[in-house]
C-alpha cells in the first residue's frame, strides 16, 4: 500500500487518543513500546488486551475490548494477526461511530475489513507503524533510519 505523506501526517496530526489492540505488558515487544512512544508524545492511549484486563500500563487500565473503553477514541490501532481483524473492525466501527482511523500495523493487512471501514468513512492505513511514520515525518529520524540523539563511539 502507498500512503502519501501529507495524509500520514494529516492523520497524526488529528489524532488523540488511540485504542492500542493487542498491547503487550512485555517491554521488548513492539506493542509494548509503541504504546510507550506514543503516549510519551502526548496521545492518549487506550491499552486493550483480554488476557491482561484490569492490569495497568502507562498508567492507565488495560481493557478487555473495545467496548469497555467508555469514551470516543480517535484511531484504532491493531496488532494482531491479519486474519483476527475484521471482528476488531467490526466492533471498532459498531463503538465508536466518529472513529476517524483503523490503523494496521507492519505485517497486518486485511482489504475486506479495510473495504468495509472505509465504506463507512474511516480512514485505512495498512502495514505501517504510527511510531515509524510519526519518528520519519516529524523529524525524529535521520536518512540512514537512526534517532536523531548523539551517538558516540568512546573507547
Amino acid at each position: 500500500m502507498s500512503y502519501s505523506d501529507d495524509l500520514l501526517r494529516t492523520i497524526l496530526k488529528r489524532t488523540r487518543r488511540i485504542a492500542v489492540v493487542g498491547v503487550s505488558m512485555n517491554p521488548v515487544r513492539p506493542s509494548y513500546y509503541v504504546a510507550r512512544y506514543l503516549s510519551l508524545k502526548g496521545f492518549e492511549i487506550e491499552p486493550v488486551n483480554p488476557g491482561h484486563s484490569g492490569a495497568e500500563i502507562f498508567g492507565r487500565k488495560i481493557h478487555a475490548s473495545l467496548s469497555e473503553i467508555g469514551q470516543p477514541v480517535d484511531m484504532v490501532d491493531i496488532f494482531r494477526r491479519s486474519e483476527a481483524v475484521p471482528p476488531i473492525v467490526d466492533a471498532a466501527l459498531e463503538v465508536f461511530p466518529d472513529l476517524q482511523t483503523i490503523w494496521m500495523q507492519i505485517g497486518v493487512e486485511n482489504a475486506q475489513a479495510a473495504a468495509k471501514a472505509e465504506a463507512r468513512g474511516v480512514t485505512v492505513i495498512q502495514n505501517r507503524c504510527p511510531k515509524i511514520e510519526y519518528q520519519r515525518l516529524f523529524g525524529e529520524l535521520r536518512m540512514g533510519g537512526f534517532a536523531t540523539g548523539v551517538i558516540s563511539s568512546k573507547l
